[in-house]
């Protein structure tokens, strides 16, 4: 029997979190908490606020907004923090978060996906949310991962492109 597209698109916003999830874990730990939580200007995010960012934006819109469950989100406190938590800690929370945003996909029927539900004020599918969160976490990845290679220099996630060709596909 094919695959529903409804399934795939499902499947895929599933690996891609988890791929982005691993990705951020590596940038920080090729960065100390002054480089996690240094900020270019008093208007920029540090790395640090991006991660707090991406927790609150997940359990809001996943876990709480297509999933059900109950959400507090203190959104100006992810921008306001200026340190309090380590690398690992950072680690920790985005893992937990991301895997229990797992744990509601995983649970969501396809049939879910043109639902309409209210996040933030606004009216959309579930589709709409999830892809909203995936590229919103990639927008947030791709910065950290910017400054994660000031830092530290190359972090090694395109190193399987200059393997054989007969190397394994990767996503996306």
């Amino acid at each position: 029997m094919p695959e529903l597209l409804e399934s795939v698109f499902l499947d895929f916003s599933i690996r891609k979190l988890r791929q982005l999830t691993e990705q951020v874990e590596v940038c920080l730990g090729k960065m100390n908490d002054q480089q996690i939580w240094a900020r270019g200007s008093e208007d920029a995010n540090s790395v640090g606020n991006l991660v707090l960012h991406l927790c609150g934006n997940v359990r809001q819109w996943i876990t709480g907004g297509v999933g059900g469950r109950p959400n507090t989100r203190d959104r100006d406190a992810e921008f306001s923090a200026r340190g309090g938590a380590s690398a690992v800690e950072l680690r920790t929370r985005l893992r937990a978060v991301v895997e229990e945003a797992v744990g509601v996909l995983t649970e969501t029927p396809p049939s879910r996906l043109t639902e309409r539900v209210v996040i933030q004020r606004f009216d959309l599918t579930v589709l709409e949310a999830i892809y909203h969160v995936v590229e919103h976490f990639a927008l947030h990845a791709g910065q950290i991962m910017f400054a994660a290679k000031l830092s530290a220099g190359d972090l090694g996630f395109h190193r399987h492109l200059g393997a054989a060709a007969s190397a394994p596909d990767r996503t996306p």
